[in-house]
Formats: C-alpha cells, sequence, structure tokens
C-alpha cells in the first residue's frame, strides 16, 4: 500500500520525527516526490469532505510551497507558529476523524507539517508531541482495515459502462478488419480454437516427453547445436523421417557439403522426395529457405549455420578480415524469414556448431554458438547435444550414447531438461530399446519375470524383445502410437 494508505506507519514515522527521533546533524533533503503530492492527493479524493480538512490541506501547502521555494535554512517565527497551529488543529480533528479519506488527508498533512518543522531545524512543542502520541490507536487499527478492505474489494459492475466498452471493442476490431489484411485481425475464435501446437515428433520417444508437447512445434525455428560427432545430423534427419511418415514434404540445405544419402536411406528417410539443395553462398541458402517456407515444405534443414559463407567473404582473400559479417547476415535474414514462417506451418531446424572462446574478464573458456545471438532469440526450441559414451557389442564400438538437453522451450516448462539416446552407427536412434523401456513402465507391455509379452508372444529376454521390435516395424509403431495418445494427448 501507497503512502496515502497507511495512516497509522505515518504517524509513527511523524512521531519519529517530531521526538527528535532519527535526528543528523546535517540538513535533511527534501524528497523528490515531495512536489507531486497535491495531485496524488487529489487523485485519491472519491468522496466529499468536510470542508475543515480541505482548508487546513490548503493552508499547509501554501506554507510548504513557500518554505521549499526559499530553501530556507531556518524558518521564520511566523511560519513556525502557523505551521504549529495547523498541527494542533488537525490532530483535534484526526482523533474524531469518522470520514476514510478525511483520515489519510490529515495523516499526510500531519507528517508533512512534521517534516518541515524538522527540515528547519525547529522542535514542536511538548504539548503537541503528546497529543500526537495519545492519538486513538484502535480507530486508527479500524481505519487501516476499512483502508485495506476498500483497495481490496472491486466497485460492483455497471451494465452500462460493460455495454459501452464492448461497443467500442467491436468498433475497433471492425476497423482492424477493413483496414488491414486477415492476419492482422482480433478473433477471440482464432486463438481459441487450436490450443495445442502442432508438432513433429523427433523420433525419439523420451525428447519428445522431455519437450512436453510431444515434439517440435510446426511454424517455428528450432537450433540444435553441440560438438562434433554428438548426434546433430542424426537427430535432424529423424524428425525427417517422421515427418515424411506423415505424408509431409522436406528440404534439406546442404552446407557443409557432407550429406550421406546411404545414411539417411538407413535411417528410414525417403531420398526420392527430398529436396536436396548445396548453395554457393549463405545469401543463396537463406534466400531458398524463405522461399521454401512459404510453400508447401513441412521440414527444412539447414546443416549447417557455421557453415553458411557470406559472398564478399567468398569473393575475397583468405587472409582478410570481415568483422561480425556473419552475425549481421544472420540477423538481417532471420528477420525475414521469421515473418514469412509466421504465416506458414514449416518448421525450420538450423543445426550449428559451437566454438570455445576465452572471456577476456574471467580468463575461463565459455562454449559459444556461430552465426551471432540473433538464433538464439528467434528460436522456439534450443536443443545442446553432447556425448557421453560409446556402445560396445561383442567387444566392438556399435554406437553411442548422447544426451540432448534441452536449453531453451517456449512452448511448454521444460527448459533444462534432459533426455538420454542411444545411437546406433547407420542406423540412427535406437527407438526400439525406449519403446520396450517406456511400453513396459507404462504397461503397454507387459513384462513377467525377464522375459516380455509382445502382441501376444512371450520374449524370454530383453534382446530378443528389441530384436522383435527391430524386426516388425508395424507393431512397433502400433505400441508408439499407442504411447503417444497416453503421453500426450490426455
Amino acid at each position: 500500500m501507497g503512502v496515502l494508505s497507511s495512516s497509522p506507519a505515518l504517524l509513527r514515522q511523524a512521531a519519529a520525527l517530531v521526538s527528535g527521533a532519527g535526528r543528523r546533524c546535517s540538513r535533511p533533503s527534501a524528497p523528490s516526490h515531495l512536489g507531486r503530492l497535491p495531485i496524488q492527493v487529489l487523485a485519491h479524493l472519491h468522496s466529499p469532505l468536510p470542508l475543515a480538512p480541505y482548508s487546513v490541506l490548503s493552508h499547509v501547502w501554501t506554507i510548504a510551497s513557500i518554505t521549499l521555494r526559499l530553501r530556507c535554512e531556518h524558518l521564520s517565527s511566523i511560519a513556525v507558529a502557523s505551521l504549529e497551529t495547523s498541527i494542533s488543529g488537525m490532530l483535534h480533528l484526526l482523533i474524531g476523524c469518522s470520514t476514510l479519506y478525511a483520515c489519510k488527508i490529515l495523516t499526510l498533512a500531519t507528517f508533512l507539517l512534521c517534516y518541515l518543522l524538522e527540515w528547519g531545524k525547529r522542535r514542536i512543542p511538548s504539548v503537541l508531541v503528546t497529543r500526537l502520541s495519545h492519538v486513538n490507536h484502535r480507530n486508527l487499527c479500524k481505519i487501516s482495515v476499512d483502508m485495506q478492505l476498500d483497495y481490496e474489494s472491486d466497485p460492483p459492475p455497471d451494465d452500462a459502462k460493460t455495454f459501452e466498452k464492448e461497443s467500442t471493442l467491436n468498433g475497433a476490431v471492425s476497423q482492424l478488419a477493413s483496414d488491414f489484411d486477415r492476419d492482422s485481425n482480433l478473433t477471440l475464435e482464432r486463438f481459441s480454437r487450436t490450443r495445442r501446437a502442432s508438432v513433429i515428433s523427433t523420433g525419439s520417444l523420451k525428447l519428445d516427453l522431455a519437450l512436453g508437447i510431444g515434439g517440435l512445434p510446426k511454424g517455428r525455428m528450432v537450433e540444435i547445436f553441440g560438438k562434433e560427432s554428438s548426434g546433430k545430423t542424426t537427430l535432424a534427419l529423424h524428425v525427417v523421417k517422421e515427418a515424411q511418415k506423415n505424408g509431409g514434404y522436406c528440404a534439406y540445405i546442404d552446407a557443409e557439403n557432407a550429406f550421406n544419402t546411404s545414411v539417411a536411406e538407413a535411417i528410414g528417410v525417403d531420398i526420392d522426395k527430398l529436396l536436396i539443395a548445396q548453395p554457393d553462398s549463405a545469401e543463396n541458402s537463406l534466400s531458398i529457405v524463405n522461399t521454401l517456407v512459404g510453400g508447401s515444405i513441412d521440414v527444412v534443414v539447414v546443416d549447417s549455420v557455421a557453415a553458411l559463407l557470406p559472398k564478399c567473404e567468398l569473393e575475397g582473400e583468405i587472409h582478410m578480415k570481415y568483422a561480425d559479417l556473419q552475425s549481421r547476415l544472420m540477423t538481417r535474414a532471420l528477420r525475414k524469414i521469421q515473418y514469412t514462417l509466421s504465416r506458414s506451418e514449416t518448421l525450420i531446424i538450423f543445426v550449428n556448431q559451437v566454438r570455445t572462446r576465452r572471456d577476456p574478464f574471467s580468463g575461463l573458456y565459455k562454449e559459444t554458438t556461430c552465426g551471432g545471438n540473433a538464433l538464439g532469440f528467434y528460436s522456439a526450441v534450443r536443443m545442446r547435444t553432447s556425448r557421453r559414451k560409446l556402445r560396445y557389442s561383442e567387444d566392438q564400438a556399435t554406437g553411442i550414447g548422447i544426451s540432448v538437453e534441452i536449453i531453451k522451450n517456449k512452448l511448454a516448462p521444460a527448459t533444462l531438461k534432459e533426455a538420454g539416446i542411444d545411437i546406433r552407427f547407420g542406423r540412427g536412434i535406437c527407438y526400439e530399446s525406449e519403446i520396450l523401456e517406456m511400453a513396459s513402465s507404462h504397461g503397454v507391455i507387459v513384462k513377467e519375470g525377464c522375459g516380455y509379452w509382445i502382441n501376444g508372444k512371450l520374449l524370454p529376454d530383453k534382446g530378443e524383445a528389441e530384436k522383435f521390435l527391430l524386426e516388425n516395424d508395424a507393431v512397433a509403431d502400433d505400441i508408439c502410437s499407442t504411447m503417444r495418445s497416453e503421453l500426450f494427448e490426455r
């Protein structure tokens, strides 16, 4: 509560001032908000006051204005007498005051006069101190409760004002509909119709669960960054595979010139329906992305941001320095892409590399992404991949275990969640082990001892169960669909 709504606190502070408590040798400076007090007082006058508080307040403010304007070291005897007379009269009014707002005005005026007397290095007579300390505290407590109720309770609704507000709002919305395009219109149905964001699965149930919405959102940007050989491209290809399974079209911008068609086919990507481009410059790559976003493309993958080479750097010499050229280019391009993306249902995945830089102030080495800070702001989801360990089978390395940390997520409270994923060399994510683990924990697959009941068959151990799911894609898809319905469609 503000200054005007805490009269007991003001009286206590005024009593401390007039009694000399906390007195300093130097002259206290006038508070900066003191010049705005008349406006604050008038803004809180909601009911008529008796004539006495108005006259006292006017008298108080006249003396206060003169005092502050002259910046005098000592108040004149006439001013002191006027101030003491005003305080004496206001204390009598305050003790017998029954009006809420009159009590607030008188309390404020009393505090102001006590402050001015202290500022002029004069003491209030002991009679006034005694009167101020014997104010009826029971009445003040009752008044403070009334003030709290007055601020907490809302006034009763006015049907006429409500109808007027609705009419004004409808007129403004109609004006917008005629002046601007459809995307700029304000309609409640448009925002309440789709409360769940359309998503594309990542190919990993654990990662979909960590994201909180069942996958990566359409119509947004997503950044996947990490060190080398940490599964960034593999994760992006699995998103392309899931989009193609639902009949979507995908594009792959291979800026690194490292796309392997055999690995993509082994993961499950339909190469014949995948658009692949290898532009010669960053400007052409980002222009292609902007054009594809406006079309009927479900997923666009840019691999990677670090390999986007501006034209001037491509045409110049190697020893020439171009400070922050790629960052400026990404900032301008992402502004345009974001405008186009907001009117489409395309998911853009930016694969990015990391660099280690030394902080000149702390001396510590920090990990940063390439392409500046713009991509981090525009991305709805940011995921950091890190390699944990190698997976062995019969003393041979057959895969790696990675950890995907969700650094940023605008669509669900899933920040700083992690998902552990196993990747098999040449095959991608080991989805069968994830399905078996999560389905058995949720009761979709019945576990009996060391065996698993899948599709009416008892498989003796975990290895046999994973092999069965790997060889029977239809059964694995049915179990995965059941799990997704249970986890994300409640």
